[in-house]
């Protein structure tokens, strides 16, 4: 009787030692930052060079 009362005792103590919050964990959501980007930036300086010297060949 003394073994079933000790089992009993040790179970529950570590059913309890054992138990989670019923709390929902609190997760910091990950900032990502990208870059934008115009899909004009790259062709800008190319047509700025072209009408320069465009208008170096014109003007000579």
């Amino acid at each position: 009787m003394k073994k079933l009362v000790l089992a009993a005792a040790l179970s529950a103590a570590a059913t309890t030692g054992t138990a989670g919050n019923l709390a929902e964990p609190v997760v910091e959501p990950v900032v990502v930052i990208e870059e934008t980007k115009g899909t004009s930036s790259g062709i800008i300086l190319p047509l700025i060079l072209l009408v320069v010297i465009a208008a170096a060949i014109g003007s000579s």
